[in-house]
């Protein structure tokens, strides 16, 4: 099988193109860039790679389509809402791992992303692949952002069961710096990120209607949840720390064995006997790992939900879709050990 990656100089399209690599269903990858951009070796872009030999060729949607059986995109913002478009006309199969088709109302998406949307009738034909509940994935597939899936698995029983207060979701959320991407910003520098944290998008960042879109599915009488991010001086890892009011007595037992439920059959999540995850447990995997607990005195159930942003936050959940479109194994060309120590 041959496969198109665009934006492999991005840090989850090179842990992208890292996991495609040892693929055992993929035969060859085809890289692409900017349309109007002369064709690059990738080891000019990527030094790390200077045994590879592929080259970045500009971007045709009809060479795609007539080379590949499928194209991943790991662009930012706004690029394959441009791209795209020949590829939904025509049903090719795309994983698309930017925010730009994750919302199907465009006047949504140009509120959170602050620029225009797709095509409303191109929106409407992607389906939104969390990849442990959303299994009628159609040929263009919205690949979840990192705090969005980090939070939705770590809702997800609470929510679904109604065990809940509906209005009581309150999201203290931490990312390492790659979250932020490649691009040169003063937050992101040595001296800003080194011994601090810094708080951002204070209910602002366009991951919640993407995580509220989700839980509405589950639970249409979620109202909003109260959702904060901070940057910490990691360089990979996600953790969701997730407070909820519990609508009845229960105990942190209970609540487990709840998660237990769930998720019994996925490979990826794992809840914790006892104690809280650490990001070191799921760094370097496509692994989610989740702790709860409940404090009796004041009623509040405590989630703790970690990930490797760029594996189970971007590019291990874009192969877990790729696996499930072709109806491969879940695992396949997933690692499901941490990077460790």
């Amino acid at each position: 099988m041959q496969v198109a990656l665009v934006g492999v100089s991005g840090y989850s399209g090179m842990t992208l193109y890292a996991l495609l690599k040892q693929h055992p269903a993929i035969d060859h990858i085809n890289l692409y860039g900017h349309p109007d951009a002369e064709p690059v070796a990738l080891k000019t872009i990527a030094p790390m790679y200077q045994k590879e030999t592929a080259m970045i060729r500009p971007f045709d949607a009809q060479a795609v389509m007539a080379t590949n059986d499928l194209i991943f995109f790991a662009t930012s913002a706004g690029v394959t809402s441009q791209l795209a478009l020949p590829l939904v006309a025509a049903k090719f199969p795309v994983i698309d791992l930017s925010g730009d088709f994750r919302l199907p109302d465009p006047a949504d998406y140009t509120h959170w992303y602050h620029r225009p949307a797709a095509p409303a009738k191109a929106l409407a034909q992607a389906s939104y692949g969390l990849a442990e509940f959303n299994h009628h994935l159609t040929t263009y597939v919205a690949n979840p952002g990192c705090y969005a899936t980090a939070t939705l698995l770590g809702l997800a029983p609470l929510v679904q069961q109604q065990l809940i207060d509906s209005a009581s979701i309150v999201v203290d959320a931490k990312s390492g710096l790659s979250g932020a991407g490649k691009k040169l910003a003063a937050p992101s520098q040595f001296t800003m990120v080194n011994d601090n944290l810094q708080l951002y998008k204070l209910n602002q960042h366009q991951h919640i209607p993407e995580i509220m879109q989700q839980l509405k599915k589950w639970w249409s009488a979620v109202p909003a949840i109260e959702f904060t991010t901070t940057l910490i001086p990691v360089t990979r890892g996600i953790m969701s720390s997730i407070y909820v009011k519990a609508a009845q007595p229960i105990t942190t037992a209970q609540v487990r064995a709840a998660f237990e439920q769930v998720y019994a059959d996925q490979p990826f999540v794992q809840i914790l006997p006892t104690g809280m995850p650490t990001l070191k447990m799921v760094v370097g995997s496509n692994n989610c790992a989740i702790g709860v607990n409940v404090n009796p005195a004041t009623k509040t159930i405590l989630v703790v939900s970690v990930i490797d942003n760029l594996m189970k936050g971007a590019a291990g959940q874009a192969i877990q879709n790729f696996n499930q479109l072709f109806k491969l194994a879940p695992t396949a060309g997933l690692p499901t050990l941490p990077v460790f120590p």
